[in-house]
């Protein structure tokens, strides 16, 4: 029976061939351990680099300055070198072997490249590198140079064109807002906190200044013509930091005055001109987005704004802390009183603050998010929300109901809602 495989013997040219190969082999080595060693590199030992003055060291942290090339020159060389390792053990067993069986000769090739190349070209070198890659690092420092030099052509080209497929593989598509809002509720396992606060991102761009402004009705404000002891008296009951200044009435603001600024002068008589700390203030205007006016607090190094009408008359007061909240949610420090904007008379009914933001209502009875928002047109608050629906101006006994809530205008302010008596059901209450 005819052999499937004839040995034809050893000659000088296979011992060229064999040579060679093993010296491919090492490089494949080296290339591939070199890139271990190199990026496992921790930031203390480059730190320590640094400073030992080693040549060697400082021939490592030059590679590092440029990590692309450095990954281009490995990759260049190792597959460069792969290549002829498989040409020359090609060469090899058809020098010294003749197969009779072709599938015979595709196994043997096959599997003698991908053990030769996998075992002494890739595992052993990345786990020797791996155990110790500073003295790795410094044992091939010098040879990846070499290799640098060589491959340069290739590794430019590999680098520029790498670098521009990334940057049209990762080129951002324009997604509307209302995709990213449906992204959002179509969300599973967030929490209620987490999708308020995602919403609320989501949202940013689209709220104006008008929506989370601290209206004029509430706005504490100190009289350019208020003497230092009252300026004082206002500043503790107020805890506020930083308060505007106006001239005979809140369309005439003159500026703000920042607490921080009066401590060196806090003990000086009650005639002190305190009027001369007063800084320029902010004016925006009421339909400005929250996203601009970040920026603008950004850029200018400012905390609070004054909120004006087409007119240039006062509508409110508006501050950093309030742009932030419309993404975290209410932040509360120190200074903050914590009173309640609503009362739990029983079960089913609830005396609020006219005042009340709509979604801190839906909130505290535990309503659908934005559950208001077909009949609350452009009324942030529940008084705004009455008014709405009353379409007259509000009084004491005055009832309105939606969604089966009713509610009663319980208490007023000279013309201002001040309390809002909440009944859940149509017969709640009663």
């Amino acid at each position: 029976m005819e052999s499937s495989i004839i040995y034809l013997g050893f000659t000088l040219e296979v011992g060229i061939m064999l040579t060679v190969s093993v010296l491919l082999l090492c490089m494949s080595a080296l290339a591939s351990g070199s890139e271990v060693a190199l990026f496992s590199l921790t930031p203390r030992q480059k730190s320590e680099m640094e400073e030992s003055g080693d040549s060697r060291d400082e021939a490592i942290l030059s590679l590092l300055k440029n990590v692309d090339e450095l990954l281009a020159t490995i990759l260049v060389a190792n597959n460069l070198v792969n290549i002829g390792i498989v040409i020359l053990t090609s060469n090899i067993i058809d020098a010294l072997f003749m197969f009779n069986s072709a599938p015979l000769e595709f196994v043997v090739k096959s599997v003698l490249v991908t053990f030769l190349l996998l075992l002494f070209g890739e595992i052993l070198p990345k786990v020797l590198s791996q155990s110790n890659p500073h003295s790795f690092a410094r044992y091939v420092v010098y040879p990846i140079k070499v290799f640098r030099w060589i491959c340069y052509p290739l590794s430019y080209v590999l680098v520029r064109t790498g670098g521009r497929l990334s940057r049209m593989a990762t080129r951002p598509e324009d997604i509307s807002m209302e995709q990213l809002a449906d992204a959002v509720d179509l969300a599973k396992g967030a929490s209620r906190e987490e999708h308020k606060m995602l919403s609320g991102i989501i949202n940013f761009v689209n709220t104006e200044v008008e929506e989370i402004m601290r209206p004029r009705i509430d706005i504490t404000a100190l009289d350019i013509k208020a003497s230092f002891e009252q300026v004082k008296k206002t500043i503790i009951e107020s805890g506020y930091s930083r308060i505007p200044v106006y001239d005979e009435d809140l369309d005439n603001i003159k500026g703000a005055l920042y607490v921080k600024d009066l401590l060196p002068y806090i003990n000086n008589g009650n005639e002190w001109g305190w009027q001369q700390l007063l800084r320029k203030i902010y004016f925006i205007p009421k339909h400005k987005k929250i996203d601009d006016l970040l920026r603008d607090f950004q850029e200018n190094k400012i905390h609070i704004a004054i909120v004006v009408d087409e007119y240039g008359a006062t509508q409110g007061l508006v501050s950093l802390e309030d742009v932030l909240e419309e993404v975290v949610g209410e932040i509360s420090d120190e200074s903050d009183v914590d009173e309640s904007f609503y009362e739990r008379v029983n079960a089913n009914t609830y005396i609020f603050d006219g005042k009340t933001h709509i979604g801190d209502f839906e909130r505290v009875l535990e309503l659908d998010e934005d559950c208001m928002q077909d009949v609350q047109g452009r009324a942030e608050t529940l008084a705004g929300l009455m008014l709405e629906l009353k379409r007259d101006l509000l009084k004491k006994g005055d009832m309105v109901e939606t969604h089966n809530i009713r509610f009663t205008v319980h208490q007023m302010d000279a013309h201002r809602v001040d309390k809002i008596k909440v009944v859940i059901g149509k017969n709640g209450g009663k």
